[in-house]
């Protein structure tokens, strides 16, 4: 699989986990899904602007 594949896969899946955390707050384990799909969702941001090294 292609890195920019599993970048967006990332994403796609981070906010979904963040959607569900929203959901589920009310208390400290919606407030830790709706964090850590957060941070999936960041970090495959960050992965977006990273430059990428070619080997030849």
């Amino acid at each position: 699989m292609e890195g920019m594949n599993l970048t967006w896969i990332v994403l796609i899946v981070g906010a979904v986990v963040a959607l569900a955390g929203w959901f589920l707050v009310g208390g400290l384990f919606g407030a830790g899904v709706l964090g850590f799909g957060l941070a999936a969702v960041i970090l495959s941001l960050l992965d977006f602007i990273r430059p990428t090294l070619k080997r030849s």
